[in-house]
């Protein structure tokens, strides 16, 4: 078994994005590709941005720390501390509004 404090780690990886050029970080808390479920606390500055992309299965996104935006389309969600956003399948990208630290959750397809 293994114990993840999300908190410390968000706090970590918030730091270390709002340093990096790209003003992102990122860190697989669960999964890789031995895996089929992979867990990524995804830390990003205010007004970073995730471009447009689609996820490689079903996703869902928990926002820890900020606000930040998920669009989909002509369609958002808005999404602010314990919301629990469904990713929609197909193209997406997200904003963050604030500095911000979701935790994203995919599981992959076969």
């Amino acid at each position: 078994m293994q114990k993840t404090s999300l908190i410390a780690l968000a706090r970590h990886e918030l730091s270390q994005a709002k340093e990096a050029s790209s003003g992102r970080s990122a860190k697989t808390v669960f999964g890789g590709h031995e895996h089929q479920l992979r867990q990524t606390l995804i830390a990003l500055k205010a007004g970073e941005s995730l471009a447009e992309h689609e996820s490689s299965g079903e996703a869902t996104l928990q926002v820890l720390e900020g606000r930040v935006l998920l669009r989909f389309g002509d369609l958002s969600w808005n999404g602010s501390p314990g919301d629990l956003l469904i990713i929609p399948d197909g193209l997406h990208s997200l904003d963050a509004i604030e500095a911000s630290v979701i935790l994203l959750t995919v599981v992959k397809k076969h």
